[in-house]
């Protein structure tokens, strides 16, 4: 039951990532993987980047 329990949270790491990555305008799949390798550890750090601001 306890490793139902921690993929669970871990593919919502991923998906949180993820989301968090293309909403900042940052490399989406770099995100997920780090998601995947550090669980909900990722997600503070995903949030703490900056915006890519598109440059004209």
């Amino acid at each position: 039951m306890m490793i139902y329990l921690l993929l669970a949270l871990n593919i919502a790491s991923i998906v949180i990532c993820h989301h968090i990555a293309k909403s900042r305008g940052a490399k989406t799949i770099l995100w997920a993987v780090l998601g995947a390798f550090f669980g909900p550890l990722a997600i503070p750090f995903a949030l703490k980047t900056k915006s890519r601001s598109s440059v004209d």
